[in-house]
Formats: C-alpha cells, sequence, structure tokens
C-alpha cells in the first residue's frame, strides 16, 4: 500500500500542513483544494496516484491544518495566498507539476501559471472556473454584491455560506446517490470554518473573489500560447461552477479533454471517485512527456 505522509513546513513564518505520497523522482502533481475544505479532500485520490506520481497536497492558510492567523497578520487574499503556496513549491524544491485544482484553488493555480507558465507541465480542474460561463448566477449574485459594497446588508448574504447547513449543501447538492459522502466532510470543515477569527479571513477570501475574473483575459491568452495539456473533470450538477464552466476552456484550448459526469456535484471526489481518477490517471500518463512521465 501507498503510504501518504502528513507533514509541516514553515513558510513566511507561517506552519503549512501538507500530504506528500509516491517516488519523489517521479513526475509531481500539486492538489490545490477549495473552499471551505483543506487537502483533506484528496485523501481518496491521493493512493490512486501516488504509485506513479509524486503528490503533493497542502493546507491553504486559514484551511485544514495550517495555520490561521488573524486578518491582523495575514492579508487573505488570492494573491497572498499564492505568495505562500509559490514560496512551498519552491522550499519543497518543486520546480515543474502538474496542476489540479478545485475551487478556490483554480485562482491560486492560475497565478502560479501566470507567473511561471514553464513550470506548469498539464492542468486538471475539477469544477474550477476560469471563465464567466460557469458562474451560477443564484450562488454568485450575494458575493458580487458583497465584493462591490461591502457593509452589514451585503454581508448577511454570504455570511450565510459559513453555516453547517451551507457547507453540507455544498457537498450533497445534485449528487446522485448522497449516501456516499462521508458526513465527516461536512462537519470537519464546518469545525474548521468555525474557529475563532476565522469568520474573517473567510469574509476577506468572499470580497476579493472579484479580483478573479479580470485575469481571465491573460490565462486565456496563456491557454492559446502555451497549449497546455488540460482535463476538465467536472461534477454535471454543480450549482456554484455550472458545467458551461467546463465546456469553456474548449475556446482556448481546443484539445482539452472535458468529461461532464453525470450525478456528480461540487465534490465530485467524494461520490464519483472512481470514474474521476480513471480519467486524471489515463490524461497524466498520456500527457506527460517520457522525461516527465
Amino acid at each position: 500500500m501507498t503510504e501518504t505522509l502528513h507533514q509541516y513546513a514553515t513558510v513566511d513564518g507561517h506552519r503549512i500542513f501538507y500530504r506528500e505520497a509516491g517516488p519523489r523522482d517521479a513526475p509531481t502533481v500539486v492538489l490545490l483544494h477549495g473552499f471551505p475544505t483543506g487537502s483533506r479532500m484528496f485523501r481518496r485520490l491521493i493512493p490512486e496516484l501516488a504509485d506513479r506520481f509524486h503528490v503533493i497536497a497542502p493546507d491553504h492558510v486559514g484551511f485544514g491544518h495550517s495555520d490561521i492567523p488573524s486578518v491582523d497578520e495575514f492579508p487573505y487574499t488570492f494573491d497572498a495566498l499564492t505568495d505562500v503556496t509559490e514560496r512551498f513549491l519552491a522550499q519543497l524544491g518543486i520546480t515543474g507539476y502538474a496542476l489540479y485544482v478545485q475551487d478556490y484553488g483554480a485562482p491560486l493555480g492560475w497565478r502560479l501559471a501566470l507567473r511561471d507558465p514553464t513550470a506548469i507541465t498539464a492542468v486538471i480542474t475539477q469544477n474550477g472556473n476560469a471563465y464567466e460561463d460557469g458562474f451560477v448566477a443564484d450562488f454568485w449574485e450575494p458575493v458580487w454584491a458583497y465584493a462591490n459594497d461591502p457593509g452589514p446588508e451585503t454581508e448577511q448574504g454570504v455570511r450565510g455560506a459559513l453555516s453547517l447547513e451551507a457547507v453540507r449543501w455544498q457537498y450533497l447538492h445534485g449528487v446522485d446517490r448522497p449516501e456516499l459522502v462521508d458526513p465527516d466532510t461536512w462537519t470537519s470543515d464546518y469545525r474548521d470554518i468555525s474557529r475563532p477569527g476565522n469568520d474573517l479571513a473567510q469574509l476577506s477570501l468572499f470580497r476579493d473573489y472579484a479580483t478573479n475574473p479580470p485575469l481571465y483575459p491573460r490565462l486565456h491568452e496563456y491557454f492559446r500560447e502555451n497549449r497546455v495539456p488540460l482535463l476538465a473533470i467536472w461534477g454535471a450538477e454543480d450549482l456554484i461552477f455550472g458545467p458551461d464552466g467546463a465546456r469553456a476552456f474548449a475556446r482556448d484550448l481546443p484539445d482539452a479533454e472535458i468529461h461532464l459526469v453525470s450525478g456528480g456535484g461540487h465534490f465530485l471526489l467524494e461520490s464519483h471517485l472512481e470514474t474521476a481518477a480513471g480519467h486524471i490517471r489515463d490524461f497524466l500518463t498520456r500527457s506527460l512527456s517520457p522525461a516527465q512521465a
């Protein structure tokens, strides 16, 4: 059986938790998690990849087992989270890697790619948006309202996302077999985001999400110029990032591989791990060069 190591690194004074598995001389795959979870979302995928790949999955600052500095000690923006991730990878000596992004992991991954395009060997996006097409209006309208005009009234519209019921909804909506989803997922996530002061960190990231769509034109140019191999593996019933977000990648990457998994939701790995892992392993094996794979 493949061992998964549970480790810490100190980056800019912050303790960063990460999971690592697989041979260190194999091609590296970096897994970047979304809201409101941590690298825990990859706990079952990592063993599916680690026989062939070197897998690294960090918890972002403010999430999971990584440090949760106060908003006075750390600027909770996607730029700042990317800064830490970039330095974390440099500290581990990782200079080239395939990138797996989901939800919040996407704006971090896109920033990493724009900062150092040559470092990215392949991209897997699992319900990780890069186009306006993917935003489901009912979910995002309160976020845009809060970002455009932060205040008590608009804050109420996003604070609901920090409730236990909202976190549970993220895991279960659209899922055809909800009995496959472990309740520990949403209860653990809710516990983590409910730690003292973490609500302010999450509100800061809600406000900052509006900085992500303006990056999309540069990102699309990166796709067209670099022709990075890309797999979009998507829970087709996601009501946060809809399936049009997956289809849109083909506009700038005609060779993009797009799979919409029927009956899958936002956290596809919880209910359709075998399907997703099969596509991911096949894609990485075919997409990486012999020197990388």
